[in-house]
């Protein structure tokens, strides 16, 4: 499971931008940027920064779980009925 954030909607009226953002959650723009990219995972600065944020809201307002994808490595691994097959 993947943990994704509601953060990036619902800052809009509440902050000026990201970087205002950021400041609140007393962590850098560029992690702010990371994590709305999906290049970076959320960690627990952002969460406790996230609550420090949005004081009147519960975790579960903040984020919430997704099913994680399966990597490219892990999906090109052959089956143990292909490899049956190609061994003959």
């Amino acid at each position: 499971m993947l943990l994704k954030t509601r953060v990036f909607d619902l800052y809009i009226g509440r902050y000026r931008n990201l970087t205002e953002l950021a400041k609140a959650m007393d962590i850098s723009v560029s992690q702010i940027y990371r994590v709305l990219e999906g290049k970076r995972n959320i960690n627990r600065k952002f969460i406790i920064g996230a609550i420090q944020a949005f004081p009147g809201y519960k975790f579960d307002d903040l984020f919430y779980f997704v099913p994680a994808k399966p990597t490219a490595e892990i999906a090109n691994v052959p089956s143990v009925v292909e490899t049956k097959e190609q061994i003959g």
